[in-house]
């Protein structure tokens, strides 16, 4: 209950265990029997992220869909929400100190992006024979 509730419309929750166990309100090793329950059951799908395995992808209702090899390894994107804890951050004293990001601009329907700034010259190549440019002369 706690991981649906907290994915939102998404059929992924990405925790670490500790925020987890946390959340729940329990230890750590109650936390892993009750993942394994669930994963043994076929409740959940459980997916690592990085080499630790310490935060992990928590998929429910559905399989996560792999792609074909690549460079011989396979792929998946999904959705999923998030949940952090404050606990878990290098910077936890920083938190909610720092100045705000920077926005990128965003383009409306219709819009197109124009280019600016000094650009690269244009290319210059000499013209064919009897093809100048006749450009009009301007008198002053």
């Amino acid at each position: 209950m706690l991981m649906t509730s907290q994915m939102g419309r998404n059929n992924a929750l990405v925790a670490s265990q500790a925020t987890l166990a946390k959340m729940a309100g329990c230890g750590l090793n109650t936390l892993k029997r009750a993942l394994s329950v669930l994963r043994e059951g076929n409740w959940i799908e459980v997916r690592q992220i990085g080499p630790t395995g310490t935060a992990c992808a928590y998929i429910v209702n559905d399989r996560v869909a792999w792609s074909g090899n690549r460079d011989g390894i396979r792929y998946s994107l999904f959705s999923a929400a998030v949940l952090l804890s404050d606990d878990e951050q290098p910077d936890k004293t920083e938190i909610g100190a720092q100045p705000p990001l920077q926005a990128i601009p965003d383009l409306y329907p219709g819009e197109k992006q124009l280019p600016t700034g000094p650009g690269l010259p244009p290319p210059s190549q000499p013209s064919f024979d009897g093809m100048e440019p006749d450009l009009p002369a301007t008198e002053k």
